[in-house]
Formats: C-alpha cells, structure tokens, sequence
C-alpha cells in the first residue's frame, strides 16, 4: 500500500466529485476501496469516507461527531459488541487529535446529511480531531467516539466562558458570573521531524522522564532548543530538538530552566536524558544558554 500522506493532495479541491471509492483511491484521497478509515495506530489518520456505515454519526458541515470503527455483524451491520480503543483506526484517530494531524473527509452519497453529495463521493476539505469520547448505546454497547472540526473553521470558533472583571469580588459560593465571548484556537502543528524525534523517546520526556498515555498512545511535544523566527532563526532538524512534556516544554520556552554543555540542568535538578542515536548540537545547548540569562 502506498504510504500515508497527510493533508491536502495536489489537484484535489474541496468539492470535487468522484464516481467511485476506486477513483478516490487514484486521485490519492484515500488508500483503501472498503474501509472508511485511512491510516493506522502508528502513525494516525489520514482520511475517512463518511458512507452510512454506523447510525450514531451527526453531520454538522464544520464539525462532525464520528463513530469509529469495530464490533459490528460483518453481514448485519449491526452492533453486537464493544468498540475498542486499540482497533487500528481507533487508535489512529487518537493519535491524530494528540499530534494535530489533519484528517481528509470525503463523504458518499450513502451518508445521510444534507452535505453529502446525491452520486458518488464529494471531497470535503480537511478537519481536525479535537476531542474522543466513550458513548453507551442504547442497545448496551459502546462505541468510540471523535468531533472532528474543518481546519477552515477553527480559527472562527468563539464560545462564552464565565470570567471575572476587575470589579468582581471571587468568594466561595456560586453567585452570578459576567460572560464574554472569547476565541478558542489551538492547533497542534506536529511535522515527521517532530514525530521522529518523539518516537525515538517514545514519547517520554527528556527531563523528568514521564510518558504521558492516553489509551495506548503516548504524548509528548517537539521542543526547539534555538527558537525557530527572528532574531533566533534556529534550524529545523534534529540536532536542534528535544522531546519534552508539555510542563518542561513551557518551561523550557519560558527559560525556566536551561541546560550546561555537559547536559546538567540549570534551575531544576537533574541531566537531559539523551537517546544514542540523538546528536544535539551543543552550540544551540549554549545559545539557549546564554539567551535564558536574559530577563
């Protein structure tokens, strides 16, 4: 099968039609003519095909909220046990919503919502997981759940969170609260340098050693040791990156802390673990260095 690729295929445009899963497969939209699933647990979700298959999908056009797969009757369709977060595309969503990888969505003329084309198959733009869920059905089985939103859209979104103003007195009890709209937006931008890097530690911080998992898949960010941008300009590549939680990721952006040449910290105890096959480029270790004695 020819590799995954993530995001937006060349000479595909959003709302494209194609007669047939075959013909989604030669344009590079999505590797596989029967299951609505592209990817895997290792690397994650390229693409799904919303085609009908499982009743408790809900299509909203921006965000959908997405069955995943496994546990049904082969030849009923029916549900007739448990969906299991370790089924491959399961597992795979869930690695695209922690890593930020985008998710192509095609929807066939089988899936009941007014986005989906009358014939065929309708490319729909690319959406990101942003949250997984466990659903109890109404027959006692349960089911995987994910909300995918349309990348496009994101940046749009606002929602009413209850915050305090300068005047307002915080006390104890559970009096009224002003609301003001305020935009959310946090798109994880992961690359395959960054996931390189994160799987040669498996995921497992550099400082404390922590690996953060979340139903068999482990999290951990990508961290620049000479930031990227002006006036830094430090370099993408390997020898300029850490695998680090997202505490020492902070952390280590805010100068919390630094590390010597020797690979000891400074302002927390300990050494940057340090895998054999990660050559680090102690000049980034030294500019880091100086640029955390600035305030």
């Amino acid at each position: 099968m020819a590799e995954i690729i993530f995001g937006d295929i060349i000479g595909v445009s959003e709302g494209d039609i194609f007669s047939s899963r075959e013909d989604l497969k030669n344009a590079g939209l999505h590797r596989n003519t029967q299951q609505g699933i592209d990817g895997n647990g290792e690397f994650g979700v390229a693409s799904i095909v919303l085609s009908g298959g499982y009743e408790d999908d809900v299509d909203f056009g921006d965000e959908i909220l997405y069955t995943g797969v496994g546990g049904q009757n082969s030849q009923t369709k029916k549900q007739i046990e448990d969906q299991s977060w370790e089924k491959f595309g399961n597992k795979g969503l869930l690695v695209s919503e922690l890593h930020g990888l985008p998710v192509r969505v095609t929807r066939g003329h089988n899936h009941k919502s007014q986005y989906s084309p009358k014939n065929g198959y309708q490319y729909g733009g690319l959406y990101q997981v942003v949250e997984h869920s466990w659903k109890k059905r109404d027959d006692g089985f349960g089911v995987c759940r994910f909300k995918l939103i349309k990348i496009s859209s994101i940046a749009n979104l606002t929602t009413s969170d209850p915050v305090a103003d300068e005047n307002t007195i915080l006390t104890g009890d559970n009096g009224p609260t002003s609301r003001i709209p305020t935009t959310v937006l946090r798109i994880v931008r992961d690359n395959k340098l960054s996931r390189k890097i994160k799987r040669l530690y498996n995921y497992t911080c550099q400082v404390c050693g922590i690996r953060i998992d979340l139903n068999g898949v482990g999290y951990a960010e990508a961290a620049h040791i000479k930031p990227l941008g002006r006036p830094h300009n430090g370099s993408d590549d390997p020898g300029n990156l850490l695998c680090l939680c997202p505490n020492h990721h902070v952390m280590f952006d805010k100068k919390c802390f630094t590390i010597n040449p020797d690979f000891s910290l400074v302002g927390i105890n300990g050494k940057l673990h340090i895998h054999k096959s990660h050559i680090i480029n102690k000049e980034n270790i030294l500019y880091h260095f100086n640029y955390s004695q600035t305030k």
